[in-house]
């Protein structure tokens, strides 16, 4: 591993990579004007081409200096910053064109909403991710702006209050379990995690001293905003636009459950007795830095690394050797097609979970409890 100094991260060249999620938008465009077979370009882009690039181009094993000064970052940070005004510009055009779109049949219409899916889940919720842990309000609006533009405002206050504190335990409703398939994990996040997230926000207005439906608790926020866009849809589309409005949102959300799904798949943490556990490590996490997919991804696959220090920004994400970190076989293009067929998933990945086991807590001996959430739930 090499590590980049502060003077060349700070460079245009090294920055542009990472501006790729913005290929997508004119793909999407030209899906909807044309209609038949272009449709499908957006979905096998995003995923195919990806995934191909990764096995042509292989990993990048080099970590930017993580000392590397806020002004370096600059054009990392602003593919985030300008990312909500794009997607939203492409969404209302989608919503005002589609509908009416005399050319396009109804399953194409639905193919088209597809391909948005891909945009605002692949792309949207993945920069959503980056803005909101941000101390920038801007950023942390951007980030309810994007969420909010899939109707999955909760994944804020889940994801910071939840899941971020208690990975690898009982608490945490996304550190998918030992076995456990993607679909059972999907519908089980679907319900638990607004309950956890809602939860969550409960007892911090409690610690302050405030009723739960105080106007500081960001629900109120989340349903305003959700409120905005679905109006927004119905008011552009008629009842088809919003029908495809919610389809393209579920499809958002579909991929963002199936990264969560891959990142932590069969991981936990240590319990030490008492409802207490283990520091959160870099071996809580599944880490991959296959190049190009980390591109579009803007680093998400570096998670081990995310977990460990969830305050540096994406450019600053540092990768792990596989004596310090557990690594996925292949980037998320290509995890998460697996992760659709579980006997095929339980034949990658299962060993590479029986391995870290054996290498980390060769000492224990019934994982029962961690299978199956079993273990005190965390003070």
């Amino acid at each position: 591993m090499t590590t980049i100094a502060p003077a060349e991260v700070s460079r245009l060249s090294r920055a542009l990579p990472f501006w790729l999620s913005l290929t997508l938008v004119p793909i999407a465009i030209f899906g909807a004007l044309n209609g038949g077979w272009t449709i499908l370009l957006l979905p096998l882009y995003a995923w195919g081409l990806f995934a191909l690039l990764d096995a042509r181009t292989g990993k990048d094993p080099d970590n930017a200096d993580p000392d590397t000064p806020e002004a370096a970052l600059f054009w990392y940070k602003a593919v985030t910053l300008i990312w909500f005004p794009v997607q939203f510009c492409l969404l209302i055009w989608m919503l005002w064109y589609v509908p009416a779109a005399a050319h396009l049949n109804p399953l194409e219409k639905i193919g088209v909403f597809f391909g948005m899916g891909v945009v605002s889940g692949t792309v949207g919720i993945n920069f959503s991710h980056e803005l909101m842990h941000r101390k920038s309000r801007f950023e942390r609006w951007l980030a309810d702006l994007l969420l909010a533009s899939v109707l999955y405002s909760h994944f804020r206050s889940e994801h910071l209050r939840v899941h971020h504190l208690y990975i690898g335990t009982p608490r945490d409703p996304v550190s998918a379990r030992y076995n456990e398939t993607f679909y059972h994990f999907f519908l089980r996040v679907l319900w638990q995690c607004p309950v956890s997230a809602w939860r969550a926000e409960a007892a911090l207005s409690a610690r302050k001293s405030r009723p739960t439906y105080h106007l500081s608790n960001p629900f109120w926020r989340y349903a305003a905003l959700q409120g905005l866009m679905i109006a927004l849809a119905l008011s552009l589309g008629g009842g088809v636009g919003l029908g495809l409005f919610a389809y393209q949102a579920a499809i958002a959300v579909w991929q963002l459950e199936l990264a969560n799904y891959i990142e932590h798949y069969g991981l936990t943490r240590r319990h030490l007795g008492h409802g207490k556990y283990e520091h959160v490590l870099p071996r809580h996490s599944w880490n991959t830095d296959y190049k190009v997919s980390n591109w579009l991804l803007i680093n998400l696959q570096r998670h081990s690394d995310h977990h460990y220090k969830p305050a540096r920004r994406f450019p600053l994400l540092q990768t792990y050797a596989p004596n310090e970190a557990p690594q996925l076989p292949f980037g998320y293009p290509v995890m998460t097609l697996v992760a659709m067929f579980p006997p095929l998933w339980r034949r990658v990945m299962n060993k590479r979970v029986r391995a870290w086991r054996q290498t980390w807590y060769p000492d224990i001996t019934d994982w029962k409890p961690y299978n199956k959430a079993l273990n005190p739930l965390p003070r």
